[in-house]
């Protein structure tokens, strides 16, 4: 039923040649696309080769665009760049990349480890099609022991490690560290609220009923004997448990023969705690001490990495990772890609074990090393428990890619499904879904989701603030998103509505690390740049293959009717409904652009893959919506008043008490407010007295 699409000025009847005219371009582009324009390539790189200095580097392939299409490293840059113009001896991967090239950037460097981390820090930057990438772009979580507090906190934390104390880590997972961090307060009784929390208590909370904080806020122990705690603490967490054990079986013994039950008791169930604490590694990992494992496994055209995180002999957990252009990379050299890359987020410990020898492994030591600030060491296991420990890596590698290709092969035929039930012409490989959330029309507020072959994108994600749409109007609110969505792409242009008016997503960090960065079907095809991938970031020149409303008849005409305004015409569009009984689930409805309306079994996974891509839109609308009535809950009336700042503010608020007495203030009571000078209390009173 749908075509690609075909646009026409805004305004514009529709041309009847426009379907022709676009599939004939198409055409011409793929002959174009077939026979690649080396010769403009290799002239590129011969002309940036000749300014080129016997130096360590990096170099930047960009195409006419102006995107990144890969990064690379050098010792002597002379030397290396000029071996892309000998085209012969190239694979076809980069044959097709030298054919794309018209541009290149280099950046000197001091060493060549300096420029092995630059090449790191660019790959995670921008996301080259001809780069292997580390599809995983949620960081992981560390226990931090606060140090800025006389009664150290114990956290989770994720990000950037800007806050003083100890770090341990990384986890594999959040359950896994709020599992961690819930033994531990049982076993160390260490406090786990914020600062201000603390300081306003003033008898215990319910932690401490139930034996999983020592109360320091009220000074139910102190200083010297929190202290001690926080020193077992760390001597577990750095894999000191032992010695930890053997103190509070010392201490409970002690408790019992001067009949102190209650003592030895509370003793007791601390040591349960370090027991399952322990006891819930699933591998064994002792004697190994502070140690990363990476194994390796290749099937079908896909690799999969398995890591473990060993700290102190305990297993921290483990995660999988599935590496997208791999195609035609030595496995060794995607290894040593992956693991660059996931040390740019994680601190490297002393040992990493891999299950094979990797290209230019000193030199990555040497790297290493300089992130970590001490030595790093890579080897392989030959013999013994870290043997044992590299054989169950491998396994469970080889375990996670098998479930890896059984889901994506049940993903495919939902997909090839779905295309058929929606009356696609092929796949969508960008679908876009839309919905909008507000209370009676106020904090109005749009979002869109993307969802591609692998998953949810969502660095793509985008919030639309509504202007214009009057309160209720659901019909106008869509149009006005619909609108801001597609005008200047239709028009050719970058649309400045989304770039510069909305509110961006913040970096991803749910619990879903599906899709977070779906692998183009060809690298460096115009298909792959239509769906997003190269520098930029996706929107602001991609026309989805599908678009899917959260709504019925009436969103879906509101839709029609504005893309018929803009000139787009057949642009595949399915409107999703609950039908008559809303609160059945399953009674999904379908609404077609022409008013035919579809349904599918209750049991269908296609419905089943519809109605999550509509509960995610759903999802993310309703956050936006409560993230901007929020912030407005929180704003103050001062917050109007030009050239005020937060600590002026805060000052008027401390004197007066409520917004409305700084308002209702004489001239001399605002000019008596300490903190506050004679010409900032002339500008509130003539910022609420103006014509007055």
């Amino acid at each position: 039923m749908f075509a690609r699409m075909t646009r026409s000025p805004a305004g514009s009847p529709p041309d009847p040649r426009g379907k022709e005219r676009f599939n004939e371009e198409r055409a011409a582009y793929t002959v174009a696309s077939a026979q690649p324009d080396l010769e403009a390539g290799v002239a590129a790189i011969r002309e940036t080769a000749k300014t080129l200095r016997p130096v360590p580097g990096v170099y930047r392939m960009l195409d006419a665009r102006g995107d990144v299409l890969y990064v690379g490293k050098a010792r002597s840059l002379k030397a290396r760049v000029p071996n892309y113009t000998q085209v012969k001896a190239l694979s076809n991967r980069l044959q097709r990349m030298v054919s794309q090239t018209r541009r290149m950037e280099i950046v000197t460097t001091n060493s060549e480890a300096e420029a092995l981390l630059l090449e790191a820090q660019l790959i995670k930057r921008y996301r080259p099609p001809f780069n292997v990438l580390l599809r995983d772009d949620k960081s992981f979580p560390f226990i931090l022991l606060r140090g800025d507090h006389a009664f150290p906190r114990i956290m989770k934390h994720r990000g950037a490690r800007r806050a003083k104390g100890d770090y341990y880590g990384p986890f594999a997972s959040a359950g896994s560290v709020n599992t961690t961090i819930n033994a531990l307060q049982k076993l160390f009784l260490l406090r786990s609220c914020t600062d201000s929390f603390f300081a306003n208590r003033d008898r215990p909370c319910l932690l401490y009923q139930i034996k999983r904080c020592s109360a320091p806020c009220v000074e139910r122990i102190d200083k010297d004997g929190y202290g001690e705690l926080v020193r077992q603490a760390k001597d577990f967490l750095s894999g000191k448990s032992g010695a930890v054990q053997a103190d509070l079986e010392r201490q409970m013994a002690k408790a019992a023969e001067e009949l102190d039950f209650e003592t030895a008791a509370i003793l007791r169930d601390r040591l349960r705690a370090a027991t399952f604490i322990q006891g819930s590694q699933a591998i064994n990992a002792s004697g190994v001490g502070d140690a990363d494992v990476f194994a390796l496994a290749a099937k079908g055209g896909q690799v999969g990495v398995q890591a473990f995180f060993i700290r102190g002999g305990q297993n921290w957990g483990h995660r999988a990772f599935f590496p997208t252009h791999t195609q035609g990379v030595e496995e060794d050299e995607v290894l040593a890609d992956v693991m660059l890359q996931f040390y740019e987020e994680v601190p490297p410990p002393p040992t990493v074990l891999v299950d094979r020898d990797l290209p230019e492994r000193e030199l990555i030591e040497q790297a290493l090393g300089e992130v970590a600030e001490r030595k790093v060491a890579i080897s392989v296991p030959q013999r013994g428990d870290r043997r044992k420990l590299m054989q169950q890596a491998s396994r469970n590698a080889a375990e996670a890619l098998d479930r890896r290709l059984a889901e994506t092969g049940t993903k495919a035929k939902v997909m090839r499904e779905m295309a058929e039930f929606l009356e696609l012409e092929d796949v969508p490989q960008r679908i876009e879904i839309y919905d909008n959330s507000h209370i009676q029309g106020a904090k109005a507020v749009g979002a869109m989701v993307v969802a591609g072959p692998e998953g949810f994108v969502k660095n793509q994600y985008r919030k639309f603030n509504i202007k214009s749409a009057q309160s209720n109007d659901d019909f106008g609110m869509m149009r006005e998103v619909i609108g801001r969505r597609f005008r200047q792409l239709a028009e050719g242009n970058a649309p400045s509505d989304l770039s510069s008016d909305d509110d961006r997503p913040p970096p991803p960090k749910g619990e879903d690390r599906d899709g977070a960065n779906p692998p183009p079907l060809g690298e460096g095809d115009r298909d792959a740049q239509r769906r997003g991938g190269g520098g930029k970031s996706g929107h602001e020149t991609t026309w989805p293959d599908l678009v899917l409303i959260d709504g019925g008849k009436g969103q879906m005409s509101s839709v029609r009717e504005t893309l018929e305004e803009l000139g787009i015409e057949d642009l595949p569009l399915i409107a999703i409904a609950k039908g008559p009984h809303h609160g059945r689930e399953g009674r999904e409805v379908f609404h077609f652009p022409d008013g035919r309306e579809k349904t599918l079994p209750v049991n269908s996974p296609v419905l089943f893959h519809l109605q999550n891509l509509r509960d995610e839109v759903h999802r993310y609308a309703i956050g936006a919506h409560r993230a901007k009535r929020s912030r407005a809950i929180a704003a103050s009336p001062l917050d109007e008043i030009p050239g005020i700042g937060p600590a002026r503010k805060r000052a008027l608020l401390l004197h007066f008490g409520t917004a409305s007495k700084v308002r209702a203030a004489a001239l001399e009571d605002l000019q008596r407010a300490p903190g506050v000078s004679d010409a900032v209390a002339r500008k509130v009173y003539d910022f609420y007295h103006a014509g007055g």
